[in-house]
This record gives structure tokens, sequence and C-alpha cells, in this order.
């Protein structure tokens, strides 16, 4: 081997250490990697580059776009409510837990389907009386497993994809080409989840617990008249047991009633008081069928759609201290409504209107995001931040969202679009209709992701280019000789071990390479390589760092390093095992 290659040799040995043994973010590591190759000349500007222009990755980032406008409108949340139901036992809820998640993972990005359920299950789990640690894992590994089964399930496909199209000049696989493997391979990894798996699992509660907030907001909530939560008892509306929430009362026409039991059917105009940490108000009222008892959110000029909620800290110079929020005017001098009040760990007994401000009060605010960059030095509060992710649903565009999804899945797999195309439609139509505006599909886009995916391609450019690829597949050879199933084997494994320091997106890129390079030297088709390559870089349970969603429930999970090791391993042996084994029966060589 030249220079080149034990620089570019030397550099991914590097990014891979970093990744393992640092907190280094994976787009900052890899792109380090890419300006010393390009600082060294080992590759081009274009080369550095090409990533952005590959189709996957474009494809990638307009997903983003199109899931956040499946989750804007609630349509996500609420398919994942009616699935999760009640069930039983431990490996029932393991199952309402995993079947949801695989199957929505295989039309949408895995990585927002996991995020939507973590808050989802934690809450769940809690009201089962279950660890969150026994739920997480597995709703992070069928998520994994369920993006395998379709071209668009998860971003490894669409990178692998779009290499095939550049690299090899051939036209995009269709959606469910890749469900011959891929069906086959979440059918033994949810298998031995469900018999061997589960039982691995630790007994963990999070490190960090929701109770933990001191800030305790009493929210007044009115059942709406012919909503859907009327005729429903408190315990089938999901509001028992709520994670660092509790319904404290029911006012019904003036008579108040402090002990609600969970057969207590709601009605229409019932007034419920809650007492709660922000983060629970805030899934509180993205509940369809309640809605603010006060009506001042009403009288807003802001849509509802583009209003956030809003914590406010009331200073000693505030002109509305000592008087009432009616009597001040709150709405009118600031267009924001207060909907709750945290007051030193105190339950406020008033109904919100009539709470006289104090210096120090939290005030829970729904106005429009502006309210924060409007008042962030006024002399009224001392300190004015934005809730994450805390604007209402759009519940009513719901159902056109979940049809404007249904439609860019089936133009793809009725092949009369590319998937590119179908992505950016859906999307565009996602924002003309409203069920997502231009800002929020900005925001949407997780650039830490797409710049990451793009860098791995500027590596795995000078692994090709400096011959790396070559050196490294006559070793192959000539240790194994001309068996392209061992061969096989070979780059497979790489993929599995490369996919729990690194992540899949970054292993897909390095190695695929290296998968066409052997094909070629063996003069074989490079499908069933580049498809076993898809599925087990895709398949990255053994370790938290490999994976994002793996990453994501670690920390609510309460989970260690060896739980994914002790659960993940075996995981990562068996996918790679069906892949070797099905991959030419399905894709001669």
């Amino acid at each position: 081997m030249g220079w080149e290659a034990w620089l570019t040799l030397s550099v991914v040995v590097l990014v891979i250490g970093v990744l393992a043994f640092t907190r280094v973010a994976a787009d900052l590591a890899l792109v380090g990697g890419v300006a010393l190759l390009l600082a060294a000349r080992v590759i081009t500007p274009a080369d550095a580059l090409a990533g952005l222009s590959n189709p996957g990755v474009i494809t990638v980032g307009v997903l983003f776009v199109v899931v956040a406008g499946i989750q804007r409108t609630g349509a996500v949340g609420w398919i994942g409510s009616k699935l999760l139901g009640r069930p039983k036992t431990q490996l029932a809820a393991q199952l309402r837990v995993m079947g949801p998640a695989a199957a929505m993972s295989a039309f949408l990005n895995n990585t927002p389907v996991v995020a939507m359920f973590i808050p989802a299950v934690r809450d769940w789990s809690h009201k089962l009386r279950l660890p969150a640690s026994k739920l997480l894992i597995p709703l992070s590994y069928a998520a994994i497993l369920g993006g395998t089964c379709t071209l668009i399930g998860t971003s490894t496909n669409l990178v692998i994809n779009g290499l095939l199209m550049t690299e090899m000049g051939r036209e995009s696989l269709g959606m469910f080409e890749i469900s011959a493997l891929g069906l086959p391979a979440a059918a033994v990894g949810l298998g031995f989840l469900m018999l061997l798996g589960r039982r691995l699992l630790p007994d963990r509660r999070p490190a960090v617990s929701v109770g933990d907030d001191p800030r305790n907001y009493t929210i007044e909530m009115i059942a709406e008249p012919g909503g859907p939560l009327v005729g429903k008892t408190i315990e089938q509306a999901g509001l028992r047991q709520l994670t660092g929430l509790y319904l404290m009362e029911i006012d019904r026409d003036g008579d108040v009633m402090p002990a609600v039991g969970p057969e207590e059917k709601l009605r229409g105009g019932d007034r419920l008081v809650f007492v709660g940490i922000v983060e629970s108000v805030t899934e509180l009222r993205k509940t369809k069928g309640l809605a603010p008892a006060t009506d001042q959110t009403f009288k807003l000029d802001t849509p509802a759609g583009n209003r956030c909620l809003i914590e406010a800290v009331v200073s000693d110079t505030c002109p509305l201290v000592g008087r009432s929020i009616r009597e001040g005017r709150f709405r009118s001098v600031y267009n924001a409504a207060v909907i709750a009040v945290a007051r030193t760990g105190q339950r406020v007994r008033k109904k919100v209107g009539d709470i006289v401000l104090r210096p120090g009060d939290t005030l829970l605010l729904e106005a429009h995001p502006s309210f924060v960059e409007q008042q962030r030095n006024s002399r009224d509060f001392y300190l004015v931040g934005a809730v994450r992710n805390s604007s209402p649903p759009r519940h009513e565009k719901a159902p056109l969202a979940m049809v404007i999804l249904a439609a860019m899945v089936a133009v793809v797999s009725l092949g009369w679009m590319d998937m590119l195309v179908a992505a950016m439609l859906a999307a565009g139509v996602l924002i003309i209709t409203r069920c997502l505006h231009g800002a929020e599909a900005r925001r949407s886009v997780d650039w830490h992701v797409l710049i990451a995916i793009a860098a791995a391609f500027g590596i795995g450019r000078a692994i090709a280019a400096t011959g790396l690829a070559e050196y490294f597949t006559s070793a192959v050879l000539s240790a194994i000789g001309d068996r392209p199933w061992v061969a096989l084997a070979v780059v497979a494994a790489l993929a599995s071990v490369l996919n729990g320091v690194v992540t899949s997106n970054a292993t897909a890129v390095l190695v695929f390479p290296l998968a066409v390079s052997t094909a070629r030297d063996l003069d074989v088709s490079i499908m069933p390589f580049a498809l076993a390559v898809m599925v087990c870089s895709a398949g990255s349970f053994a370790t938290p760092m490999g994976y994002q969603t793996n990453l994501m429930v670690y920390g609510p999970g309460g989970y260690r390093f060896g739980d994914f090791v002790r659960i993940g391993l075996p995981m990562n042996l068996l996918i790679w095992a069906t892949a070797v084994v099905l991959a030419p029966l399905i894709w001669p060589f």
C-alpha cells in the first residue's frame, strides 16, 4: 500500500477510536477525518462533498420533514396510543411495544418513531407498574428490525441504495425489494427478544426521575362537550396515574369532587384540575378532547397551531404584581394566555384568572414563539423560555396527513415514482395543506445526522481511491480462496463489528467499497454483498453508540453499557447469520 492508503487506514482507526472512547459527536468526528484526508490531498473537494449530493442522503433529509408532518398533526401519537392498550402481563406489554414500533418503522424512519414512543412508553409503563427498562430496549431493537423491511425504514437502507445508484449505475431498489431479506431477519430478531432476550433485560429505574422537578403547576382543563373523552371513564381516557401529573379534582357545575375514582365517567364541560410538572402538562395539552379552562386562549391573535408553551418568572418590577391575572388584563398586555401557575411548590387554590400575581411566580403561558424574544430582556420577567415540543397538535389535519403518507408509500411501492421524488412531493403537500409550516419543516431536519452521513461518504471515497479496499480484498481472498460465501461472511461480519463503534450509516459507507471490490475480484454479483451489508450495518444492537435509537433509550431506561452487550451481541450474531445464509439464495452470486 502507498502512504495514502496507510494514512486513510490511520484516519479510519482514529475516527472509530474517537467515536468509541470519547463523547465527541459523530458528525464532528467524521468531518474531522474528512478534513485530515482533504488537507493531505488524499481526496479532492469533490470527493469530500460527494455525500451532500447523494440521493440517499437527500432522501433521509426530506423524510425528516414528512415524519414531522405526521407527528405535528398528532397522527403518529394517536396510532401509538390506540395500539398500546392495557396488557395483563410483561410479555404482552413488550409485544404491544415491539409490534407497533416494528410495523411503523417499516414505513417511517425509525428514529422519529422511537422519539415519539419514548414518552408514551414511559407513561404507559408507569400506569402498568412496569419498569421502563423492560420496555425501552425492545422498543429500540424492534424499530431497528422493522426498518430493515422496506427501502424507507431506515436511513442506512437509503444510503446503500444511493451508493448502488451512483457507484454501480443501477436503478433504485423497489420499496419492498429488500423485504425478502429484511422480514426473515426481523422475524429472527423479534423471536429471540420474545423467547430469550426479554429475560436478560434489567429491572432498573431511569437515572433521572421526572418527579424530581420542583415546579408543580396547577392547570385546569375542560372536557370539550361532544369531544372524544365524553362518556369515557377516567381510566379509559388515560387520565389516571399520569407520570409527573395527577388529577386532583373535578368541578362539575360547581360541585367539586376531590377524590376522583378511576370509574368516574367524564361529561362535557367538566373542569379537571391537575397538578404536575411542565413536561407532563405539555403532554396533557396534546390530549384530544381537553382544552384549557381559561377562555383567554380563544382570544389570542395567533392561531392555535402557531403557538407554543412558554415559562416566565414574574419579577418584582412587573406592573401586574399585586393584581389578579384577569384584573391586570394579562392577555391584552402581553398577547399571551396564562394557563397554569407554579408558586414555590404550593397549589394556588383559585381559578387561573383570579390568581393574584406575586414576584417569583412561574407562569406557564400559551403564546406565539416570538414572545420569548420580545420579553427576554424585559424588566417584567426574570426569566423567559419556550417549552420544547409544546405546540398543540393539529388534530383536524391528522386524516389528511395519513392519506398523504399512504399515497407516498403507494406510488413508490407501485414503481410510479422514485423514493426521493415521492418524499419531496409528500413534504410539499404537507406544507401546502398546512399540516406543517415552513419554519417547522426547516427545524425538523436533523443536520447532525445528514452531515455525519455525508462525511462518511468522503471517507468511503478515500478507502476506494487509495487502494485500501483492494488491499483488504486481496488479503481476504488470499486467506479464503475463491469462495464467495465465505467472503460474504467476512464482509458482513466486518459490518456487524463496526456498527458497534461507529454509526450504522458510517458503517454502511465504509464497508460498501470493500463489498464492491470483493465482488468484482470474485467476478460475482454485488447484490448479495450490498444487501447483506445493508442489513448487518443497520442491525446495530451490541452497544448504545452504534445506532441513534439505542442512545435515545439509554438515559430514559436507566441502562448501562453492559445491558446492550448482554442482549445485543446475540442479536448481532443472529442477524449476521440470517443475512449470510439468505442473501445469496435471494440474489444469487
